[in-house]
């Protein structure tokens, strides 16, 4: 009895939905665990410090530079609750990155994933370096790929149950991802596309109450725009001016290529980072376009026959019109037209990746965290047709990604990794323990950020006299600082009674570090890298 009972708890152990629990378990350790770990970066300060006059003063007006509001007014309502810190000013992102993993669970319920894809897709999520590093940070792109992702689960729901429910769920995920960031109609567009592919082709079908549905689905999703875009009334104005303001700002962003690179940009960060989702991938792309090839050779040894004559059908019928094709995406399949669901969601996800993928690559702004509108889709691909070789490179390659993901997202120092930007180095903790043992600090330089955001209320701010960049040795010694921070490039040989240390104040790596021996750079990660840097004179009584 005792082997029988155990036999059964093991089963249950090894069921899909055990293993899933165990992986978002794992999910909710890797973005959670440390979130404080490292500095904010230079964004996450910028972002931090608006949610924070938000929060103090109120003020708040949308601007395409930094996004849609959606990232500040939830960030400012979790400040005012669990007070401003690097850690809370992470919650979200970690916990958005954290229900990304989860929202493969109804796919698998609603049978587009089969148990070993969802696993796989889950554990690719939890595990994916990009994902995790991004659900630990301050920026936008991880509240994309989430309400992306629920906006997919919501309309598949919805077609498949005719539930209004879902239909404004669907709203609301485009609603909130329309007031995150600027690249969320892009995402509308290559889904809305596939949208009408599948009407055209009946693969979905309206349901009748698709009108008044779609009414009130809109309806929800412009109500909550307005409210965000407005300023929750502050700036009605705001409501009518903030796409062209958005496509100006962009297009403007896209000519000048502010942090350009080259088409294959995005590649080198996948091949950098997640190679084994790369692989399969491609494995997927290849394996879905040769059985789709052999589908359409064995029909077309198949003469179409005249249900009425037996004989070989002369044309198309009256239901290949356009008239019919449209009226037919409201009504019902005939009985025996049916579509895989699995294949289908595979074969969305093939064209989300390459639009995807095409359009990332045509762009001039090439930035790491946009690698997740790309790789989002990438994963469900790498699911395709799970045999016994592609499950060795999935155990292997989980090996590889948890690998990476402890090193760019928990090595507690600075590290040569294109996935970084332009990370604030940990050389800043000792410039700032030297600034809260002064009494008069002097800041001569432009390049300040993130200290806004470390000495934001006025206590710890007023012991700091900010002299931008135009200072002189002069107006430094008349102001009897213990503490003078100028850039190194901009700074002085010496300051009698001061001692001068040089320190880091970020840092990073890009293409052009690596493109010069990106084999050697893969198995060594030793390249230069590049910095601003602070010259601090402490004075030598307070040292």
């Amino acid at each position: 009895m005792k082997a029988a009972s155990d036999t059964h708890f093991y089963h249950r152990l090894l069921k899909p939905e055990s293993l899933f629990i165990c992986i978002l378990l794992g999910t909710l350790v890797l973005r959670f665990a440390f979130l404080d770990l490292k500095l904010f970066h230079h964004d996450e300060a910028v972002h931090a410090w608006f949610a924070y006059q938000l929060l103090t003063n109120g003020t708040y007006i949308y601007d395409p530079v930094f996004h849609g509001p959606f990232l500040f007014y939830v960030t400012a309502g979790l400040f005012s609750i669990f007070g401003d810190s690097d850690l809370v000013g992470r919650l979200l992102p970690a916990f958005l990155g954290t229900l990304l993993v989860a929202l493969v669970y109804p796919l698998y319920r609603m049978r587009y994933l089969d148990g070993k894809q969802m696993l796989v897709a889950a554990l690719f999520l939890a595990l994916s370096p990009g994902m995790v590093y991004f659900s630990r940070f301050l920026r936008n792109d991880i509240f994309i790929a989430f309400f992306s992702l629920l906006l997919v689960v919501a309309a598949l729901a919805y077609f498949s149950s005719g539930k209004l429910r879902f239909a404004l769920v669907a709203g609301l995920a485009a609603a909130l991802g329309m007031s995150s960031k600027e690249n969320m109609p892009i995402i509308l567009v290559i889904f809305g596309t596939y949208l009408i592919y599948c009407l055209w082709t009946r693969r979905l079908v309206f349901p009748r109450t698709w009108r008044r549905d779609i009414l009130l689905s809109a309806a929800l999703a412009g109500g909550v725009i307005a409210l965000f875009y407005s300023s929750f009334g502050a700036h009605p104005e705001i409501v009518l001016q903030a796409g062209q303001m958005a496509i100006s700002h962009w297009t403007g962003m896209h000519e000048v290529q502010r942090l350009g690179g080259p088409w294959f940009f995005y590649l080198i960060l996948f091949i950098l980072y997640e190679v084994p989702i790369l692989l399969l991938a491609g494995m997927g792309l290849c394996g879905f376009i040769a059985a789709h090839t052999q589908s359409l050779k064995l029909r077309s040894n198949e003469p179409e026959r005249n249900s009425e004559t037996g004989g070989e059908s002369s044309g198309p019928s009256i239901s290949s019109t356009v008239i019919e094709r449209i009226s037919s995406s409201f009504r019902r399949p005939e009985p025996g037209i049916a579509y895989d669901p699995k294949t289908e969601f595979i074969r969305f996800s093939l064209w989300w990746m390459i639009t995807s993928l095409a359009v990332y690559a045509y762009l001039g702004e090439k930035v790491p965290w946009l690698i997740l509108h790309q790789l989002l889709p990438m994963i469900f691909v790498a699911t395709y047709r799970l045999d016994r070789l592609k499950m060795i490179i999935v155990a292997v390659g989980a090996v590889f990604l948890l690998g990476m993901t402890l090193h760019v997202a928990f090595t507690p120092g600075d590290i040569a990794e294109p996935i970084v930007q332009v990370q604030n180095s940990e050389d800043l903790r000792l410039v700032m323990q030297w600034m809260d043992e002064s009494d008069r600090v002097a800041i001569a330089t432009d390049t300040i950020w993130p200290l806004n955001w470390y000495y934001r209320d006025d206590d710890r701010w007023s012991k700091i006299t900010y002299f931008g960049g135009s200072s002189n040795k002069g107006s430094l010694m008349a102001g009897n600082f213990d503490l003078i921070i100028t850039h190194d490039q901009e700074s002085y040989d010496d300051i009698t009674g001061f001692e001068k240390t040089t320190l880091k104040h970020s840092y990073w790596v890009t293409y052009h570090e690596v493109k010069g021996d990106l084999i050697r750079y893969y198995l060594t990660r030793q390249v230069e890298v590049g910095s601003k840097r602070y010259d601090i004179f402490r004075s030598v009584s307070s040292v």
